[in-house]
């Protein structure tokens, strides 16, 4: 299991489980381990997700990005990964509500 804090400073899990899973649906993040992490800890920006979770968005590329969802709960400071992927469509995600910065 790896853990890092979010850029709100909540300890967010990411376990070897939910890390296989990733790579399984989304095998262009293999070997991405510690960006997947990065981008959790210093992304570019944060949006809000449609059921509570956080969207981290990092830059990969000018025309790609690195997406993390993860949920937090800061009564509890923790949270978790949920999922990670690539993305062209960045505009789709500029429709959301910026939770961060």
């Amino acid at each position: 299991m790896y853990t890092v804090n979010s850029c709100r400073g909540i300890p967010i899990r990411l376990t070897d489980e939910r890390w296989a899973h990733i790579v399984e649906e989304h095998c262009e993040l293999a070997g991405m381990l510690y960006e997947v992490l990065d981008a959790v800890a210093l992304p570019e920006r944060v949006m809000a997700g449609n059921a509570g979770e956080c969207l981290a968005i990092k830059p990969m590329r000018p025309d790609k990005s690195l997406v993390v969802v993860y949920r937090e709960d800061e009564d509890l400071r923790d949270g978790f990964v949920i999922t990670a992927f690539v993305t062209k469509r960045i505009r789709s995600l500029d429709r959301r509500p910026q939770i961060w910065p």
